[in-house]
């Protein structure tokens, strides 16, 4: 019989990652800095020299909006050339989002994101849960929010011209919105991780939305 151990990590201290060097790498729309660092190892003592190029975005947030009365999301449609290598098409139906600027605070970014892309307001602001969208590459971290809106308000074609952005708004029914989740029609991750925290949580969601 065998047996499988495996060895606990301790606990993460400060001194467990030596940064050696932070060097600016490309500087454009967004950023890259290339680390040099060493870290302790499972079995003791440390590594090598690590050399990685993190991609530097900031941090952002999510909102995924949804009416209850009427059981839609009111989700967003644009193009995202990261996409045009793998996908059918690379116009994404996705979730409201945005970068968290300096001075900004996570909940005022999902307001301010819902005006300017979908033309809605929130109500009922909801935080969801948050995460690392992917650090081998990356320090961004997305905030995962869900919201009350009125669907029926919802519509058009939204975005910053000053940010090449040209969205359009799309009402969805609670079903569709599944049966694309479900079928991968909606595959980025924001938007995926959102939905399915959604039809999770749906109902004290909306319990708790319904409490005074």
């Amino acid at each position: 019989m065998w047996l499988l151990m495996s060895k606990k990590k301790p606990a993460f201290t400060s001194n467990d990652v030596e940064i050696l060097n932070i060097e600016p790498v490309y500087d454009g729309f967004f950023t890259m800095q290339r680390y040099q660092f060493r870290h302790k190892l499972f079995d003791g003592g440390w590594s090598d020299t690590v050399t990685r190029e993190i991609f530097e975005r900031g941090h952002a947030v999510a909102v995924l909006p949804y009416d209850p009365v009427t059981e839609e999301f009111v989700l967003i449609e644009q193009i995202r050339i990261g996409a045009l290598a793998t996908a059918s098409t690379p116009w994404l139906i996705e979730i409201v989002a945005g970068i968290i600027d300096e001075g900004e605070t996570a909940a005022s970014v999902c307001h301010r994101e819902a005006m300017e892309e979908a033309g809605i307001t929130l109500e009922n602001l909801t935080k969801a849960l948050s995460y690392l969208s992917s650090p081998g590459g990356t320090s961004e971290r997305l905030h995962i929010f869900v919201a009350q809106t009125d669907a029926s308000a919802a519509g058009g074609i939204h975005g910053l011209d000053n940010e090449s952005e040209d969205i359009l708004v799309h009402r969805v029914a609670e079903h569709q919105a599944l049966e694309w989740l479900e079928s991968g029609h909606i595959d980025n991750a924001a938007s995926v991780i959102a939905l399915q925290w959604f039809f999770l949580h749906k109902t004290s969601l909306l319990e708790k939305w319904r409490t005074p």
